[in-house]
């Protein structure tokens, strides 16, 4: 029989199959989204499904276009393209995204590197010509040309035929495209914007000279050169952005005027029809973010409002847009992140607002949170009233048209995506996993920690080893309401072991002043949330072994894993620490600087936060495994730890993976 880690890593982590990026036309009158064939197969095909009546259609079906295609295979994507689906943690391949007219009667998308245009009725679907390395395409208002990225240029293509709008033969200087730090760390993955007229194209002009020049070499071929890459670590320059409106005719570019002394960072673009754009700007600092309108004719921008802060402003996605001519924005106050409409709040205190999805005639529709294991879809009305559009024990997401909305809820019992009105439920071909989670919810603790403990399925009163299996870091949960997210560490506790989940300071859901707890220190505060997590447990449940205790996690949980056996070595006993970062002035300015500083003005922090070997201690059983080709942690992090080690006579095991980045998608590898 078919054992859980093969079943995981074949189904990549029960994500095949799966109904995904849900666009809804702006008149209710379509709903496009992907999905694969099966629940082992990789290759999206794009769908349409009608509202009313809940059929669906095949619009796009990738393996039939490549087989139409001279010389062209879905596995081989541009080196563009590869990078733009790590900065997303893309795992499937075929059409992993689409472009199209705001009621969706016509959309485009990249496959292969190539250009396809889709006429959504009548599911017919013309290439149009490209060179080949195609991507991010946009499609044009009118719908009768696609802006796309090809190499370090910006490209139009359509019924007169591909040129290049902009570009240089520069090594340094790209256009239309997000910048590492906006792709990775901001959630903007996109660097080009057509104008609603379609007569212009405003793009970003990135210039990474400044930017320091790191190496990733080939582990297991010594004749093949190391690849370059611009890695903006932290205390170090930033790629230099600009933005311009490029006129379709062939006018001289303009480029937009603001203070890049004060404001370093592009967070985020909204062109809307019938207004200005609107850029958000943020400071280096990250405690100033500021709203600007443009003039396109001229360059110059507005400051329309500013949110200012002593830590740091968060960048809440779905925001700034423009709603009934009034800017909507969320913001902290006192401890809740809140609707402000032109600086106003509008949103209860005490509702979390995570994401803001969209507007309709009776409020805003967007993501929120009264308790950290649940999140709800909620309409709110102006005057503070909120309606629950999906929620209760969960997590609920949505996308928007104008009536119609796709709401995917994903509890304990399951995940499904429904289209309302209708009641229409789309076809899923996910495959039911082996484990059966069946996790048991706590809060304990002086700080009322989230926890969630697993015990073996059947299992009655014998003691257990017990296995940490944290996330514990900024950005990320682990405890909430949703089976996919207790599979791995169900299966670990099958295998005979006391699974404790548990979500410290620092982690989202739980407002301002809970994510701020690790600012200046990014060790202690987590570490020591794990450690009463683990206490109170054992408190509870007297099955836990407090004599056998193990930690493991990936990236910040790899961090927390390897941090817990070199500083509570009394507590914990064995550790598996994937992708860690070990030393925070290897990693990037955005993340880094948020929580610790500038560098050169708090080194204090920095010392604090960084791993580091005290030989005085008992040494523990400690496992780093990283991916050589990692260019997010890169795998310096897990070689200098292991220097540190080996100079303290520290024994430790290494796991490097040849050809894996940060996420690992080969299937035997996953396994």
């Amino acid at each position: 029989m078919e054992g859980f880690p093969h079943q995981n890593a074949r189904t990549q982590r029960f994500t095949f199959g799966v109904p995904r990026s849900f666009l809804v036309a702006n008149d209710d009158s379509r709903v496009l989204f992907l999905r694969s064939s099966a629940s082992d197969d990789p290759l999206n095909s794009l769908w349409a499904l009608d509202p009313v009546s809940g059929v669906e259609k095949l619009i796009a079906n990738p393996a039939f276009l490549l087989e139409n295609v001279e010389g062209a295979d879905s596995e081989v994507v541009p080196a563009a393209e590869a990078t733009r689906r790590q900065r997303s943690r893309e795992l499937t391949s075929g059409i992993v995204d689409f472009n199209g007219l705001n009621n969706l009667s016509r959309v485009c998308f990249a496959l292969a590197g190539r250009i396809f245009m889709v006429e959504t009725d009548e599911a017919r679907v013309v290439e149009l010509p490209s060179t080949g390395d195609a991507v991010d395409p946009r499609l044009s208002p009118d719908g009768t040309s696609v802006a796309y990225l090809s190499g370090r240029t910006l490209r139009l293509t359509g019924t007169n035929g591909d040129h290049r709008l902009v570009g240089t033969s520069s090594e340094t200087i790209s256009w239309g495209a997000a910048e590492f730090i906006a792709a990775e760390e901001m959630g903007r993955t996109r660097g080009h914007w057509w104008a609603p007229d379609g007569s212009s194209i405003l793009a970003a002009r990135v210039d990474v000279s400044s930017v320091a020049e790191w190496w990733i070499s080939n582990s297991i071929n010594p004749a093949v050169k190391p690849v370059p890459i611009r890695y903006p670590a932290t205390g170090t320059a930033n790629a230099k952005v600009d933005l311009v409106v490029l006129s379709l005719n062939n006018t001289e570019p303009i480029y937009l005027d603001w203070d890049k002394e004060e404001f370093e960072y592009l967070t985020a673009v909204d062109w809307s029809e019938n207004s200005s754009p609107v850029i958000s700007l943020q400071s280096r600092d990250q405690k100033t973010l500021a709203f600007f309108t443009v003039d396109v004719i001229t360059g110059d921008t507005e400051e329309i409002y500013r949110i200012t802060s002593n830590t740091w402003v968060d960048l809440v996605p779905g925001v700034p847009q423009w709603w009934e001519s009034k800017l909507l924005t969320v913001q902290q106050d006192n401890d809740t992140f809140r609707l402000f409409l032109n600086g106003k709040p509008f949103s209860p205190q005490g509702l979390q607002i995570r994401r803001v999805i969209g507007t309709d005639k009776y409020g805003v529709i967007a993501l929120g949170s009264t308790t950290p294991t649940d999140i709800n879809v909620v309409r709110v009305k102006t005057d503070g009233t909120v309606e629950v559009v999906a929620g209760g024990e969960g997590v609920s997401d949505a996308s928007l048209g104008s009536e119609v909305l796709v709401i995917t809820t994903s509890t304990m019992s399951g995940s499904k995506s429904t289209v309302f009105p209708g009641n229409h439920d789309i076809v899923s071909h996910v495959e039911e996993p082996i484990v059966k989670p069946d996790p048991i919810f706590h809060v304990v603790g002086r700080r009322d920690l989230n926890v969630a403990l697993l015990m073996p399925e059947g299992h009655q009163d014998s003691v257990l080893p017990v296995l940490m299996d944290p996330y514990g870091g900024p950005h990320a949960q682990r405890v909430l309401r949703s089976k996919g997210l207790f599979l791995t560490s169900q299966w670990f506790a099958n295998q005979g072991f006391a699974v404790v989940v548990a979500d410290g300071r620092g982690t989202p859901g739980r407002g301002p002043t809970w994510e701020r707890g690790v600012l200046g220190d990014l060790a202690s505060p987590v570490l020591d949330d794990q450690v009463e997590a683990l206490h109170e447990i054992a408190r509870l449940d007297g099955r836990l072994d407090l004599e056998r205790v193990a930690i493991r996690g990936w990236s910040f949980g790899g961090y927390l894993a390897a941090l817990a056996i070199l500083r509570r070595p009394d507590v914990f006993h064995v550790g598996i620490a994937g992708a860690p970062v070990t030393n925070w002035a290897l990693y990037d300015t955005h993340y880094t600087e948020r929580y610790l500083g500038d560098p050169g003005e708090a080194l204090d922090a920095y010392h604090a936060s960084n791993l580091y070997v005290d030989s005085t201690v008992p040494h523990r059983q400690l496992l780093l495994i990283h991916g050589v080709a990692d260019d997010n942690v890169l795998f310096a992090h897990t070689l200098s730890l292991s220097q540190l080690l080996l100079k303290a006579k520290y024994p430790h095991y290494v796991i490097p993976l040849s050809e894996v980045t940060h996420v690992a998608s080969h299937q035997t590898v996953t396994e």
